[in-house]
């Protein structure tokens, strides 16, 4: 058995006045889509496979289940050219916060300058989603970790996300002999 250890850092952003917006890329755009397409479901699966993700391993069943627990998540695609590019997914929780549960870029679309401009419009976005039970939303959080593109943290900082929790997480795995 082998120990890994991964590191999850959680960000923030508590006032709109905060985002420092990636410079634009015109044929980048957000689509609100249905969580139970088949599109969203490859796109999440495509984002997730380098990092391991666990929804890359879902099947219909995992996703029926999974989109009845969360009712109120949005399911947004990256496109680029109108060709899906990635994911953003965002959750209302009470008291005003908005998680963005899911955000990343298909590998053929990674390294090609878009993921600061992705992010830009998933925060956007996610300012603009209806809270749950307040005025307002207060707040839009996330979290990553090292298993996640190398560059995810850097540009969640780059877009005004400031760190407000570090975690060690140990994990069991199996050996491979």
């Amino acid at each position: 058995m082998e120990k890994m250890e991964t590191i999850v850092t959680y960000l923030e952003m508590t006032d709109p006045a905060d985002l420092r917006p990636s410079p634009e890329v015109p044929a980048l755009a957000l689509l609100r889509a249905d969580g139970s397409s088949s599109a969203v479901q490859d796109v999440q699966a495509r984002v997730g496979a380098p990092h391991g993700w666990r929804s890359t391993a879902r099947t219909a069943g995992d996703w029926a289940a999974h989109l009845s627990e969360h009712p109120r998540r949005q399911y947004w695609l990256v496109t680029h050219d109108g060709e899906p590019a990635g994911v953003a997914n965002l959750e209302p929780h009470p008291g005003g916060d908005v998680e963005i549960t899911t955000f990343g870029l298909v590998p053929e679309h990674v390294g090609r300058g878009l993921g600061g401009y992705a992010l830009t419009l998933a925060l956007r976005q996610a300012w603009a989603t209806e809270p749950l039970d307040a005025d307002a939303v207060r707040r839009v959080w996330l979290h990553t970790n090292s298993n996640d593109h190398p560059n995810a943290l850097r540009n969640y900082e780059k877009r005004g996300l400031r760190p407000y929790k570090v975690q060690k997480v140990r994990k069991v795995q199996a050996g491979t002999d």
